[in-house]
């Protein structure tokens, strides 16, 4: 064998000091070896006393503290001799032993890999390689480490993997739910377009909800007198059926049973029309106005555009003209939502007065499928107040902050509307229209994500983006407030309104898609949109 027993008694690698076996033993200059930790505690203790350092096993006194000297031989031989002493009482321990011999597996053969007892050793395995098995464990345990360190890392790389894959799955499904608003915004803005005979229209349908339910309650009506007169022919059928005379049933039979045939010729009429009819045209109807009109303003944007930038004009007059008349048809679209600029003169000076920024006025109207619960919409989806004793769901709305959006999503060049705020807090917000709407976290937030960009106003303003916000030291001082919107440019500005425009804030950011107006609302507050027609005249 490469290595041979160790007869050396465990009371000789004890401390003097402790009693126990030499932990990380060192050796003192007198030679005495004792635990690294027990023999600087002793030390420790005597300087504190200041008396000299001294050996405990001998009494040898130092003139100095010693520098202490790791013993990595006695080290070793401790780990050993525990080990052999481990190994030899095995079947007290409950170690394996071997089925030949009867003895501890104390020995490894490194040549066979093969945990052998000392006898087989001697016997079989002449000429092998043998270590102590508690030794080849520890080095096979560095090995053991080395695997699992390597495991861990293709671990890592499989988990980052997975997380990138799930990331690609969120862009998926956010690039879908993109898509889908983006659909909608597009039919928003067909709505948009007739955004002004709107109210007439409410009228009209009303009027057709109102003819529709009169002669379906008169239907009603009819069929509950029809109803009643056949319970009570039933009655006196029945009465017929129970009598025991028969003269009298006779007499009665003939003009009962013409009673009865008479009830099933007659149906109620119109009962066969569906009063729902006239709904569902008005909406055919409409939708097929709105395309028609969203092609019109398409194509006539596209020309105006077109003779504006070739700079074809008929003289300062004709211009005018043209311009007039491009103005009127702009008032009748909202074609802002699909990045058209209605601009054609002036289009690189900056606004300043209030008159400047209304020339880029544009429609907005509140979305109440995404108002908070505790939100109530009013005048025609242009004011939002904080009314808990609402009660509207629906599944696009914001589920835990008393947030709204608006319908329309802006992307034009240049885009400005005014809001008035009544009460102490309230938000200003624009917003991608694919925000988180469902969490309890900051991703939900006007301003607190990436998402969105927000102007908060309680006792002072302060602007906030990613959860990061700017404290302005201009506290409120009108209740109308105005937005800014230049798409292209990526810049939002906001005002306070009065007679003259207060600038309170400019962001500067890159804007990917269509910006959506949006409301925080604070304890009894209400924010309405303003109309800004009859400004802009």
């Amino acid at each position: 064998m490469a290595e041979a027993r160790i007869p050396v008694r465990m009371n000789r690698l004890c401390c003097s000091i402790c009693s126990q076996v030499l932990g990380n033993p060192v050796t003192v200059p007198c030679g005495h070896n004792f635990c690294m930790r027990c023999i600087q505690d002793r030390w420790d203790r005597e300087e504190r006393s200041r008396s000299p350092c001294s050996c405990p096993e001998c009494g040898d006194r130092f003139p100095r503290r010693p520098l202490l000297i790791e013993n990595t031989t006695l080290a070793d031989l401790v780990r050993d001799t525990p080990a052999l002493k481990r190994a030899r009482t095995g079947s007290k321990t409950g170690s394996p032993l071997c089925g030949r011999h009867s003895i501890s597996l104390d020995v490894y053969c490194c040549t066979d890999e093969k945990v052998i007892c000392q006898e087989c050793a001697s016997s079989e395995h002449t000429g092998h390689t043998f270590g102590f098995v508690s030794r080849e464990r520890r080095r096979n345990q560095e090995e053991l480490k080395n695997i699992q360190m390597k495991s861990q890392q293709i671990l890592q790389k499989h988990e980052k993997k997975q997380k990138n894959l799930k990331k690609a799955l969120e862009r998926i499904q956010e690039e879908a739910r993109n898509t889908e608003d983006h659909c909608e915004a597009v039919l928003a803005g067909v709505i948009d377009a007739i955004q002004r005979h709107f109210l007439s229209l409410k009228k009209v349908i009303g009027a057709q909800g109102e003819a529709t339910a009169a002669r379906v309650q008169t239907s009603l009506q009819t069929l509950e007198v029809r109803m009643n007169e056949m319970r009570e022919r039933s009655a006196e059928l029945e009465r017929l059926a129970q009598t025991d005379d028969d003269v009298h049933f006779l007499e009665r039979w003939p003009s009962v049973r013409r009673l009865h045939e008479e009830d099933h010729p007659h149906p109620l009429g119109g009962a066969s029309e569906d009063p729902l009819r006239p709904f569902e045209l008005t909406k055919r109807a409409v939708d097929k106005l709105g395309r028609q009109l969203e092609v019109f303003c398409d194509t006539e944007f596209a020309t105006i555009s077109r003779t504006a930038d070739s700079g074809e004009s008929g003289g300062e007059t004709g211009r005018e003209t043209e311009e007039d008349g491009m103005q009127q048809r702009c008032e009748a679209s909202t074609s802002q939502s699909h990045g058209v600029n209605i601009t054609v003169t002036e289009q690189t000076v900056e606004p300043k007065t209030r008159a400047d920024f209304l020339q880029y006025a544009c429609g907005l109207s509140l979305d109440p499928t995404t108002a908070h619960q505790d939100l109530a919409i009013r005048a025609g989806d242009k004011e939002v107040r904080n009314d808990k004793s609402s009660t509207m769901f629906h599944p696009e709305r914001f589920l835990h902050r008393r947030q709204v959006l608006c319908r329309e999503g802006l992307q034009a060049e240049r885009c400005y509307y005014e809001v008035e705020v009544k009460g102490d807090k309230a938000e200003i917000a624009l917003a991608y229209r694919g925000m988180d709407r469902k969490s309890r976290s900051s991703l939900s937030a006007f301003g607190g994500n990436a998402y969105s960009w927000s102007l908060d106003r309680s006792r002072n303003y302060s602007v906030s983006h990613r959860g990061e916000s700017v404290q302005l030291t201009t506290p409120p001082s009108q209740h109308r407030i105005g937005i800014y919107l230049e798409f292209k440019k990526g810049a939002l500005s906001f005002y306070e309104v009065s007679g003259s425009m207060k600038f309170l804030y400019k962001v500067e950011a890159k804007f990917t898609e269509a910006l959506y107006p949006g409301f925080w609302l604070g304890e009894k507050c209400c924010i309405r949109i303003c109309d800004l027609r009859h400004d802009r005249l």
